[in-house]
Protein backbone atom coordinates (compact mmCIF):
# COMPACT_ATOMS: atom_id res chain seq x y z
CA UNK A 1 0.00 0.00 0.00
CA UNK A 2 2.82 2.37 0.90
CA UNK A 3 4.55 1.66 -2.40
CA UNK A 4 1.33 2.35 -4.28
CA UNK A 5 0.95 5.73 -2.54
CA UNK A 6 4.54 6.56 -3.38
CA UNK A 7 4.03 5.74 -7.07
CA UNK A 8 0.77 7.71 -7.13
CA UNK A 9 2.50 10.69 -5.53
CA UNK A 10 5.31 10.57 -8.03
CA UNK A 11 2.83 10.34 -10.90
CA UNK A 12 0.90 13.33 -9.57
CA UNK A 13 4.09 15.32 -9.16
CA UNK A 14 5.10 14.42 -12.71
CA UNK A 15 1.77 15.64 -14.03
CA UNK A 16 2.12 18.90 -12.15
CA UNK A 17 5.65 19.36 -13.48
CA UNK A 18 4.47 18.65 -17.02
CA UNK A 19 1.63 21.16 -16.62
CA UNK A 20 4.02 23.81 -15.36
CA UNK A 21 6.36 23.12 -18.25
CA UNK A 22 3.55 23.60 -20.77
CA UNK A 23 2.50 26.84 -19.07
CA UNK A 24 6.08 28.10 -19.25
CA UNK A 25 6.26 27.24 -22.95
CA UNK A 26 2.96 29.03 -23.53
CA UNK A 27 4.33 32.13 -21.81
CA UNK A 28 7.43 31.98 -23.99
CA UNK A 29 5.32 31.78 -27.15
CA UNK A 30 3.24 34.74 -25.96
CA UNK A 31 6.43 36.70 -25.34
CA UNK A 32 7.65 35.94 -28.87
CA UNK A 33 4.36 37.13 -30.38
CA UNK A 34 4.40 40.25 -28.20
CA UNK A 35 7.96 41.03 -29.23
CA UNK A 36 6.91 40.62 -32.85
CA UNK A 37 4.08 43.10 -32.37
CA UNK A 38 6.44 45.50 -30.58
CA UNK A 39 8.90 45.21 -33.46
CA UNK A 40 6.10 46.00 -35.91
CA UNK A 41 5.09 49.08 -33.86
CA UNK A 42 8.71 50.25 -33.66
CA UNK A 43 9.23 49.90 -37.40
CA UNK A 44 6.02 51.77 -38.15
CA UNK A 45 6.87 54.57 -35.68
CA UNK A 46 10.43 55.05 -36.87
CA UNK A 47 9.49 54.89 -40.54
CA UNK A 48 6.45 57.17 -40.33
CA UNK A 49 7.68 59.73 -37.78
CA UNK A 50 11.45 59.91 -37.88
CA UNK A 51 11.70 59.30 -41.62
CA UNK A 52 9.81 62.38 -42.82
CA UNK A 53 11.47 64.48 -40.09
CA UNK A 54 14.90 63.39 -41.29
CA UNK A 55 13.88 64.07 -44.87
CA UNK A 56 12.77 67.61 -43.97
CA UNK A 57 16.00 68.25 -42.08
CA UNK A 58 18.06 67.22 -45.07
CA UNK A 59 15.95 69.34 -47.44
CA UNK A 60 16.33 66.82 -50.23
CA UNK A 61 13.23 65.71 -52.12
CA UNK A 62 14.88 62.38 -53.13
CA UNK A 63 15.33 61.45 -49.47
CA UNK A 64 11.68 62.25 -48.74
CA UNK A 65 10.62 60.17 -51.74
CA UNK A 66 12.87 57.30 -50.60
CA UNK A 67 11.28 57.30 -47.13
CA UNK A 68 7.81 57.37 -48.65
CA UNK A 69 8.43 54.27 -50.75
CA UNK A 70 10.29 52.47 -47.96
CA UNK A 71 7.54 53.19 -45.42
CA UNK A 72 4.79 52.04 -47.77
CA UNK A 73 6.52 48.75 -48.55
CA UNK A 74 7.71 47.94 -45.02
CA UNK A 75 4.61 48.93 -43.03
CA UNK A 76 2.22 47.17 -45.44
CA UNK A 77 4.36 44.04 -45.63
CA UNK A 78 5.23 43.43 -41.96
CA UNK A 79 1.70 42.44 -40.78
CA UNK A 80 1.43 39.79 -43.51
CA UNK A 81 4.94 38.63 -42.75
CA UNK A 82 4.01 38.17 -39.09
CA UNK A 83 0.79 36.36 -40.00
CA UNK A 84 2.63 34.13 -42.45
CA UNK A 85 5.32 33.18 -39.94
CA UNK A 86 2.67 32.35 -37.30
CA UNK A 87 0.86 30.05 -39.74
CA UNK A 88 4.13 28.52 -40.92
CA UNK A 89 5.34 27.88 -37.36
CA UNK A 90 1.99 26.32 -36.43
CA UNK A 91 2.07 24.02 -39.46
CA UNK A 92 5.62 22.94 -38.73
CA UNK A 93 4.97 22.35 -35.02
CA UNK A 94 1.52 20.73 -34.97
CA UNK A 95 0.87 19.17 -38.42
CA UNK A 96 2.79 15.92 -39.05
CA UNK A 97 4.26 15.40 -42.50
CA UNK A 98 2.46 12.06 -42.71
CA UNK A 99 -0.77 13.99 -43.29
CA UNK A 100 0.53 14.87 -46.74
CA UNK A 101 2.04 11.46 -47.46
CA UNK A 102 -1.32 9.77 -46.88
CA UNK A 103 -3.03 12.10 -49.34
CA UNK A 104 -0.57 11.64 -52.20
CA UNK A 105 -1.29 9.07 -54.93
CA UNK A 106 1.26 6.31 -55.41
CA UNK A 107 1.59 7.24 -59.10
CA UNK A 108 4.35 9.88 -59.28
CA UNK A 109 2.81 11.69 -62.26
CA UNK A 110 -0.42 12.16 -60.29
CA UNK A 111 1.32 12.89 -56.99
CA UNK A 112 3.08 15.96 -58.42
CA UNK A 113 -0.04 18.10 -59.10
CA UNK A 114 -1.64 16.95 -55.85
CA UNK A 115 1.46 17.98 -53.89
CA UNK A 116 1.60 21.28 -55.77
CA UNK A 117 -2.05 22.01 -54.99
CA UNK A 118 -1.40 21.16 -51.31
CA UNK A 119 0.52 24.43 -51.11
CA UNK A 120 -2.83 26.22 -51.04
CA UNK A 121 -3.90 24.59 -47.77
CA UNK A 122 -0.48 24.05 -46.18
CA UNK A 123 1.13 27.49 -46.26
CA UNK A 124 4.71 28.24 -45.37
CA UNK A 125 7.46 30.69 -46.16
CA UNK A 126 10.14 29.80 -48.69
CA UNK A 127 12.74 29.38 -45.95
CA UNK A 128 10.59 26.75 -44.22
CA UNK A 129 9.66 24.93 -47.44
CA UNK A 130 13.17 23.54 -47.93
CA UNK A 131 13.40 21.58 -44.63
CA UNK A 132 9.75 20.50 -44.99
CA UNK A 133 10.49 19.09 -48.46
CA UNK A 134 13.55 17.29 -47.07
CA UNK A 135 11.45 15.80 -44.28
CA UNK A 136 8.86 14.59 -46.81
CA UNK A 137 11.57 12.86 -48.83
CA UNK A 138 12.88 11.13 -45.70
CA UNK A 139 9.37 9.84 -45.01
CA UNK A 140 9.14 8.20 -48.43
CA UNK A 141 7.49 10.90 -50.56
CA UNK A 142 8.73 10.87 -54.16
CA UNK A 143 11.29 13.67 -54.71
CA UNK A 144 9.29 15.04 -57.66
CA UNK A 145 6.20 15.51 -55.47
CA UNK A 146 8.22 16.97 -52.58
CA UNK A 147 9.89 19.47 -54.92
CA UNK A 148 6.53 20.53 -56.36
CA UNK A 149 5.34 21.23 -52.81
CA UNK A 150 8.60 23.08 -52.05
CA UNK A 151 7.90 25.51 -54.90
CA UNK A 152 4.15 25.93 -54.48
CA UNK A 153 3.75 26.29 -50.70
CA UNK A 154 5.37 29.74 -50.36
CA UNK A 155 3.87 31.02 -53.61
CA UNK A 156 0.14 30.18 -53.59
CA UNK A 157 -0.86 29.96 -49.93
CA UNK A 158 -3.81 32.06 -48.69
CA UNK A 159 -1.64 34.61 -46.86
CA UNK A 160 0.30 35.39 -50.02
CA UNK A 161 -2.81 35.62 -52.19
CA UNK A 162 -4.59 37.94 -49.73
CA UNK A 163 -1.50 40.14 -49.53
CA UNK A 164 -1.39 40.26 -53.33
CA UNK A 165 -5.04 41.33 -53.52
CA UNK A 166 -4.37 44.19 -51.07
CA UNK A 167 -1.20 45.26 -52.86
CA UNK A 168 -3.10 45.35 -56.17
CA UNK A 169 -6.61 46.57 -55.25
CA UNK A 170 -9.18 46.23 -57.98
CA UNK A 171 -6.93 43.89 -59.99
CA UNK A 172 -8.17 40.33 -59.44
CA UNK A 173 -6.36 39.27 -62.59
CA UNK A 174 -3.04 39.80 -60.82
CA UNK A 175 -4.06 37.47 -57.98
CA UNK A 176 -5.35 34.81 -60.35
CA UNK A 177 -2.30 35.22 -62.57
CA UNK A 178 0.03 34.66 -59.63
CA UNK A 179 -1.88 31.56 -58.57
CA UNK A 180 -1.96 30.02 -62.05
CA UNK A 181 1.63 30.88 -63.03
CA UNK A 182 3.11 29.73 -59.70
CA UNK A 183 1.16 26.47 -59.60
CA UNK A 184 2.03 25.77 -63.24
CA UNK A 185 5.72 26.32 -62.53
CA UNK A 186 5.66 24.01 -59.50
CA UNK A 187 3.87 21.20 -61.35
CA UNK A 188 6.03 21.48 -64.47
CA UNK A 189 9.22 21.37 -62.38
CA UNK A 190 7.93 18.29 -60.54
CA UNK A 191 7.23 16.52 -63.82
CA UNK A 192 10.59 17.56 -65.25
CA UNK A 193 12.38 16.12 -62.23
CA UNK A 194 10.36 12.91 -62.47
CA UNK A 195 11.38 12.57 -66.14
CA UNK A 196 14.95 13.87 -66.24
CA UNK A 197 16.14 14.06 -62.61
CA UNK A 198 18.98 11.79 -61.51
CA UNK A 199 19.47 10.32 -58.06
CA UNK A 200 23.14 11.37 -57.94
CA UNK A 201 22.14 15.03 -58.30
CA UNK A 202 20.01 14.96 -55.15
CA UNK A 203 21.58 14.46 -51.74
CA UNK A 204 18.82 13.36 -49.41
CA UNK A 205 19.01 15.27 -46.12
CA UNK A 206 19.87 13.39 -42.96
CA UNK A 207 17.46 13.29 -40.07
CA UNK A 208 18.14 16.01 -37.53
CA UNK A 209 16.86 16.41 -34.01
CA UNK A 210 15.57 19.95 -34.51
CA UNK A 211 13.53 19.00 -37.55
CA UNK A 212 11.46 16.44 -35.66
CA UNK A 213 10.67 18.65 -32.66
CA UNK A 214 6.95 19.21 -32.12
CA UNK A 215 4.68 21.15 -29.81
CA UNK A 216 4.79 24.60 -28.27
CA UNK A 217 8.56 24.66 -27.99
CA UNK A 218 8.92 24.10 -31.75
CA UNK A 219 6.20 26.69 -32.44
CA UNK A 220 7.92 29.37 -30.35
CA UNK A 221 11.35 28.67 -31.83
CA UNK A 222 10.00 28.58 -35.39
CA UNK A 223 8.02 31.78 -34.94
CA UNK A 224 10.96 33.67 -33.50
CA UNK A 225 13.41 32.42 -36.13
CA UNK A 226 11.16 32.90 -39.15
CA UNK A 227 9.91 36.35 -38.17
CA UNK A 228 13.34 37.78 -37.36
CA UNK A 229 15.01 36.07 -40.32
CA UNK A 230 12.38 36.93 -42.94
CA UNK A 231 11.77 40.37 -41.41
CA UNK A 232 15.38 41.30 -42.07
CA UNK A 233 14.99 40.35 -45.71
CA UNK A 234 11.77 42.38 -45.90
CA UNK A 235 13.50 45.51 -44.60
CA UNK A 236 16.41 45.00 -46.99
CA UNK A 237 14.00 44.39 -49.86
CA UNK A 238 12.00 47.51 -49.04
CA UNK A 239 15.18 49.57 -48.86
CA UNK A 240 16.43 48.09 -52.13
CA UNK A 241 13.10 48.76 -53.85
CA UNK A 242 13.06 52.35 -52.60
CA UNK A 243 16.68 52.87 -53.65
CA UNK A 244 16.00 51.34 -57.05
CA UNK A 245 12.94 53.56 -57.53
CA UNK A 246 14.85 56.74 -56.63
CA UNK A 247 18.43 56.19 -57.81
CA UNK A 248 17.93 54.54 -61.19
CA UNK A 249 17.27 57.29 -63.77
CA UNK A 250 14.01 57.21 -65.66
CA UNK A 251 15.96 57.14 -68.94
CA UNK A 252 17.54 53.83 -67.93
CA UNK A 253 14.17 52.38 -66.97
CA UNK A 254 12.74 53.47 -70.30
CA UNK A 255 15.25 51.20 -72.02
CA UNK A 256 13.68 48.23 -70.22
CA UNK A 257 10.06 49.34 -69.89
CA UNK A 258 9.94 50.01 -73.60
CA UNK A 259 10.63 46.35 -74.30
CA UNK A 260 8.24 43.73 -72.93
CA UNK A 261 10.89 41.01 -72.76
CA UNK A 262 13.63 43.18 -71.24
CA UNK A 263 11.32 44.44 -68.49
CA UNK A 264 10.28 40.89 -67.61
CA UNK A 265 13.88 39.67 -67.54
CA UNK A 266 15.03 42.65 -65.43
CA UNK A 267 12.42 42.12 -62.70
CA UNK A 268 12.99 38.35 -62.82
CA UNK A 269 16.67 38.97 -62.07
CA UNK A 270 15.82 41.52 -59.36
CA UNK A 271 13.58 38.96 -57.67
CA UNK A 272 16.59 36.65 -57.34
CA UNK A 273 18.81 39.39 -55.93
CA UNK A 274 16.40 41.19 -53.57
CA UNK A 275 15.31 38.02 -51.69
CA UNK A 276 11.98 39.53 -50.54
CA UNK A 277 9.78 37.21 -48.47
CA UNK A 278 6.75 35.87 -50.36
CA UNK A 279 4.32 37.35 -47.79
CA UNK A 280 5.57 40.84 -48.66
CA UNK A 281 6.92 40.75 -52.22
CA UNK A 282 3.57 41.86 -53.68
CA UNK A 283 3.96 45.26 -52.01
CA UNK A 284 7.44 45.61 -53.48
CA UNK A 285 6.10 44.65 -56.91
CA UNK A 286 3.27 47.17 -56.59
CA UNK A 287 5.82 49.92 -55.91
CA UNK A 288 7.53 49.19 -59.26
CA UNK A 289 4.75 51.02 -61.09
CA UNK A 290 6.88 51.87 -64.11
CA UNK A 291 6.91 48.26 -65.28
CA UNK A 292 4.22 46.30 -67.07
CA UNK A 293 1.82 44.02 -65.15
CA UNK A 294 3.44 40.95 -66.74
CA UNK A 295 6.90 42.04 -65.55
CA UNK A 296 5.63 42.56 -62.01
CA UNK A 297 3.89 39.19 -62.18
CA UNK A 298 7.23 37.61 -63.10
CA UNK A 299 8.79 39.30 -60.06
CA UNK A 300 6.19 37.70 -57.76
CA UNK A 301 6.38 34.26 -59.40
CA UNK A 302 10.18 34.00 -59.53
CA UNK A 303 10.93 35.42 -56.06
CA UNK A 304 9.37 32.69 -53.85
CA UNK A 305 10.97 29.97 -56.00
CA UNK A 306 14.43 31.26 -56.88
CA UNK A 307 16.47 33.77 -54.92
CA UNK A 308 19.93 33.89 -53.38
CA UNK A 309 18.90 32.70 -49.92
CA UNK A 310 16.89 29.81 -51.38
CA UNK A 311 19.78 28.73 -53.58
CA UNK A 312 22.01 28.70 -50.48
CA UNK A 313 19.41 26.74 -48.47
CA UNK A 314 18.95 24.19 -51.25
CA UNK A 315 22.69 23.78 -51.68
CA UNK A 316 23.13 23.15 -47.98
CA UNK A 317 20.20 20.73 -47.79
CA UNK A 318 20.25 18.85 -51.11
CA UNK A 319 23.75 19.54 -52.43
CA UNK A 320 25.32 22.09 -54.76
CA UNK A 321 24.80 19.99 -57.91
CA UNK A 322 21.07 19.92 -57.28
CA UNK A 323 20.75 23.60 -56.33
CA UNK A 324 22.51 24.89 -59.46
CA UNK A 325 20.53 22.76 -61.91
CA UNK A 326 17.18 23.05 -60.15
CA UNK A 327 17.35 26.82 -59.60
CA UNK A 328 18.40 27.58 -63.18
CA UNK A 329 15.61 25.50 -64.73
CA UNK A 330 13.04 26.80 -62.22
CA UNK A 331 13.93 30.39 -63.10
CA UNK A 332 13.45 29.75 -66.81
CA UNK A 333 10.14 27.89 -66.31
CA UNK A 334 8.85 30.61 -63.94
CA UNK A 335 9.64 33.38 -66.42
CA UNK A 336 8.00 31.50 -69.29
CA UNK A 337 4.91 30.72 -67.19
CA UNK A 338 4.63 34.37 -66.14
CA UNK A 339 4.82 35.57 -69.73
CA UNK A 340 2.19 33.11 -70.94
CA UNK A 341 -0.19 33.75 -68.04
CA UNK A 342 0.37 37.51 -68.26
CA UNK A 343 -0.42 37.48 -71.99
CA UNK A 344 -3.56 35.46 -71.23
CA UNK A 345 -4.92 37.31 -68.15
CA UNK A 346 -3.24 40.72 -68.01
Amino acid sequence: MENQRTVTGRTGAGRVAEGLRLVALGVRVLVHVTLGGAALLAVATVASVLGPTLALDLYTPPVAAWWTVFTAVAVQGVPFLLLGTVVSAAIGAFVPERVLTRLLPRNQALAVPVAGAAGVVLPGCECASVPVAGSLMRRGVAPAAALAFLLSAPAINPVVLVATSLAFPGQPGMVLGRLVASLTTAVVMGWLWARFGRAEWLRLPKRSIGTETRGLRAFGAGLQHDFLHAGGFLVLGAAAAATFDIVVPRSVLDLFTGSAWLSVLLLAVLAVVLCVCSEADAFVAASLSGFSPTARLAFMVVGPMVDLKLIALQAGTFGRAFAVRFSAVTWAVAVLSSVLVGWWLL
